[in-house]
């Protein structure tokens, strides 16, 4: 009876939270041979745990993969902007233009034009070139023998745009017999060299073939 009493007794003691909580951990635990639990090991997949080659790996990767997408998207935009910037059909039309001289007669201007510049194609006569390699080279502004200007002493050939303001001189004119611009005073000789006025150098000299009777500028 007094076993019954005992047991009845611890029955009826509240048992408390801490108890229970204890009470489950000897049970996982087994401390006594009770039934035993595995616990789970997270270990592998913890941050730190993890395999440091295979992420040095994959950031490689990423940034491989950014820069490749990067560069092609850099040379589509250059190569756009330059098929923009590049000349139109009409343009490249005329890129070069081919003149017969057989049609200009000596003494005479001819004015074409080319890349958008009218270009000076003058049939000089014996007594100009012979005025124009008189001329003493150490006076100009802008030193050049009339034969650094010409291919043959009979044609001069020239961009017509004055070096001051971009002006168009007018032919057969001004003080030295070849050319002047009306807009600020510049004065260019038989062999387009500046003379008088404010133009700083001489009329420019276009790169251009001479074959028999035709000019090809360009």
């Amino acid at each position: 009876m007094s076993f019954l009493r005992s047991a009845a007794s611890r029955l009826a003691k509240p048992v408390s939270m801490r108890g229970a909580l204890a009470g489950v951990r000897y049970a996982s635990t087994n401390p006594i041979g009770g039934p035993s639990y595995e616990v789970p090991d997270f270990s592998p997949y913890l941050k730190e745990d993890r395999n440091s080659d295979s992420n040095r790996v994959f950031s490689y990767f990423m940034v491989g993969s950014l820069g490749l997408v990067s560069a092609a998207a850099a040379r589509a935009t250059v190569q756009d902007f330059l098929t923009s910037m590049s000349a139109s059909a009409d343009v490249l039309a005329l890129a070069k233009v081919e003149v017969g001289l057989g049609n200009i007669p000596e003494g005479k201007n001819i004015v074409i034009k080319w890349r958008g510049k009218p270009v000076f194609i003058r049939h000089r006569t014996a007594s100009e070139i012979a005025e124009a390699r008189a001329v003493d080279v150490s006076v100009l502004r802008h030193p050049e023998t009339d034969d650094q200007r010409v291919k043959r002493p009979e044609w001069l050939v020239m961009i017509g745009i004055c070096t001051h303001l971009g002006c168009v001189p007018i032919g057969e004119s001004g003080e030295y017999g070849g050319w002047f611009c009306p807009c600020h005073g510049s004065h260019y000789d038989i062999s387009g060299r500046i003379r008088k006025g404010p133009a700083p150098l001489n009329l420019e000299i276009p790169e251009y073939e001479l074959d028999d009777d035709k000019l090809i500028v360009g």
